[in-house]
């Protein structure tokens, strides 16, 4: 577009001109489950569409995981075989679970995409679970067929299901019968899907208690994927106009995903968007190995690496990091946890391919991962920050009263819109606790705007409040980890008789680093205010426990619950 001037458009301006009528994005009103909704206009209606749309990318790379290499042509293929088997074989009708247990083998992937083709409901459970929770999320979604890997099925080897098994190095080929490696464009079975009818559901962390299952539609995830197709468009704008541009703008996009497929991560970015779209998505198998992501970034010229929690901080710290070509990398994405300026300063300098620039963002599984958006140029300048509001989607802060506050002011982030899920699955209570009137999100979350931008300053449950002063967590985790002898830390409150409570540090030190905690107590007595000071802490000998969406499992560290989780 010729403007006749050379002014760099604002983030506005570019989002006015993509949203407006007749724009690539435009927005409208529509109903929405009863309300009155902005929403994107060009829009896929169900994920089945999305599906059957890949045909177009034909033989170019799906899924690379390991030994397995599946092109779009093949996986849809493949996937058509499995829907059809499961209606025949399984009578898998809309609205029936099926449940998934594994780890991240392209026939989980398969299988998502089947089940929700015709209809049913993908139950994705959390593959890091021990024999209880698993039998819990069984009895709590009812599936028609469960389809698990050895290693998962090995938990539950002692009990009797009432579902049939299907397990995944035995057996999943019968599940594929039928598929035609030559067919041009293979059909799914028909079935008529709503935009609002249910698709999927992930379980949420459990690490404050039993975990609620999050029940998301077509809608939702349709809504995720049209806005991370908006943010990538719109940054691409912005980072041409800026002057800035690719290494090799012929490269083709390359995603190396190591989140689970069980977390919204895995599935929505490199599952979902990744079929939209037509970008290869490489696969990481088992334990996290930070030589293994060194490894698939240089093989497979990886362009785009979202990291969760702790990832990159451990690829980074490998000793033979310099050894390798990462030059791929263009992207860099961070989530799961907040991620310190100091942090993302590492991250950028050390994959130089980026020019200095990464993404990170605000969203939740309840509302489809969409929220805010913060990139390139504009977290450098704002680094605190979640960043810029997603179009189609409302955020609000408010106070115990469900009031809104004005910009500046503290209070919860509620969240708006199409992305937002239809509740709970079989749980009235929290889905009533959760989504006020209007259909508001109450993410827990507290947080501010200031100048359209979004801040985030802990959960509700971990502020901590110290002689009616609130300290917010983030803030002193992030005054660690500037130390360089610190990798990783968390902080918590602890009760004190005067003052209510007082801060606690639990630190992980970095090979060769001996710190003492007079030290970094020092340290932070120079950058924070005296009572925020930790006056407690502890050298933690491992990685900080985190659950699969890398958040740090404060309850356990502060000794109220165990980690329910099964060694990887």
């Amino acid at each position: 577009m010729n403007r006749g001037d050379n002014r760099m458009r604002s983030a506005d301006e570019i989002e006015e001109e993509l949203v407006s009528p007749e724009g690539a994005f435009e927005i409208v009103r529509e109903d929405v489950l009863g309300e009155s909704m902005e929403v994107f206009k060009n829009r896929d209606r169900s994920l089945r569409q999305i599906v059957e749309n890949s045909v177009h990318h034909g033989d170019n790379e799906y899924i690379v995981c390991e030994q397995q290499r599946i092109s779009f042509r093949e996986h849809l293929a493949r996937v058509s075989a499995i829907a059809h088997n499961l209606r025949r074989d399984y009578g898998v009708k809309p609205g029936d679970r099926v449940a998934i247990l594994a780890d991240n083998h392209p026939q989980w992937i398969m299988m998502f995409w089947a089940t929700v083709s015709i209809g049913g409901i993908c139950t994705g459970l959390n593959g890091w679970w021990n024999r209880e929770a698993i039998l819990i999320a069984l009895e709590d979604a009812e599936p028609k067929l469960l389809v698990a890997d050895r290693k998962r099925l090995s938990r539950i080897a002692s009990d009797t299901l009432t579902c049939p098994i299907i397990c995944i190095e035995e057996n999943f080929s019968q599940l594929e019968q039928g598929w035609d490696a030559d067919e041009e464009s293979p059909a799914l079975p028909d079935c008529d899907i709503a935009e609002d009818d249910a698709a999927l559901i992930l379980y949420t962390s459990g690490t404050t208690g039993r975990a609620k299952g999050v029940l998301l539609s077509h809608r939702n995830l349709v809504t995720f994927l049209a806005s991370a197709v908006f943010s990538g468009f719109r940054m691409m704008i912005m980072e041409g106009e800026a002057g800035h541009t690719e290494n090799d703008d012929s490269r083709p996009n390359c995603g190396l995903f190591s989140a689970p497929l069980f977390h919204l991560s895995g599935l929505f970015t490199g599952v979902i968007t990744s079929l939209a779209v037509g970008m290869k998505s490489v696969w990481t198998l088992g334990q996290f190995e930070a030589e293994k992501v060194l490894q698939l970034i240089e093989t497979e010229k990886v362009t785009t690496w979202p990291s969760l929690g702790s990832m990159a901080a451990r690829v980074m710290n490998h000793p033979d990091f310099d050894s390798y070509n990462l030059s791929s990398v263009s992207r860099l994405g961070s989530g799961g946890a907040p991620t310190s300026r100091a942090t993302q300063e590492r991250m950028t300098r050390a994959f130089r391919g980026t020019g200095g620039r990464m993404a990170l963002g605000y969203g939740l599984t309840e509302s489809s991962g969409v929220g805010t958006h913060n990139w390139g140029d504009l977290l450098q300048a704002h680094p605190n920050s979640v960043g810029r509001v997603f179009p189609s989607t409302e955020i609000s802060i408010r106070d115990e009263e469900n009031r809104e506050l004005p910009p500046g002011q503290q209070g919860e982030i509620c969240i708006r819109g199409s992305c937002v899920m239809l509740g709970y699955w079989r749980n009235p209570e929290a889905t009533d606790a959760a989504i006020a009137p209007g259909r508001w999100l109450r993410t827990g979350d507290m947080g501010y705007f200031d100048d359209e931008l979004l801040y985030i300053n802990t959960r509700a449950r971990d502020l901590i409040l110290c002689n009616a002063e609130n300290i917010y967590p983030v803030e002193v985790e992030h005054c660690i980890e500037l130390h360089p002898d610190i990798l990783e830390a968390a902080v918590i409150g602890i009760p004190h008789p005067d003052r209510g409570q007082d801060v606690k540090a639990i630190v992980v030190v970095a090979d060769g680093g001996k710190p003492s905690t007079e030290q970094l107590a020092a340290f932070c007595r120079e950058r924070l205010a005296a009572f925020k000071v930790p006056s407690q802490w502890v050298i933690y000998p491992q990685p900080l426990p985190r659950n699969a969406a890398g958040k740090i499992m404060k309850n356990v560290l502060a000794g109220e619950a165990e980690p329910g989780l099964a060694e990887e």
